[in-house]
């Protein structure tokens, strides 16, 4: 198995962006009632493992701001528009 890679901080803010979009996706999926019953639980576990990764990324990058300030906060990162 190889060695661990460290990520750089745009991968990490990429992924908290794309992880956040993709959450949106989701969440308005199961709220639009398109969503047959059987499948439901099936869509409800890949939100809840789309906000874990989220929630790891999150605290990942918190780590990477704490060394660099001048990264933007968690709050700009996901309230500016690209």
């Amino acid at each position: 198995m190889p060695a661990p890679t460290t990520l750089s901080s745009n991968a990490i803010i990429y992924a908290i962006l794309s992880l956040n979009s993709e959450i949106d996706l989701q969440k308005g999926y199961l709220e639009s009632g398109d969503i047959d019953a059987d499948d439901r639980d099936n869509e409800e576990d890949m939100l809840n493992d789309l906000e874990q990764a989220f929630m790891e990324f999150i605290e990942y990058y918190k780590s990477y701001r704490h060394q660099d300030a001048s990264l933007p906060s968690i709050d700009e990162l996901l309230t500016t528009p690209l």
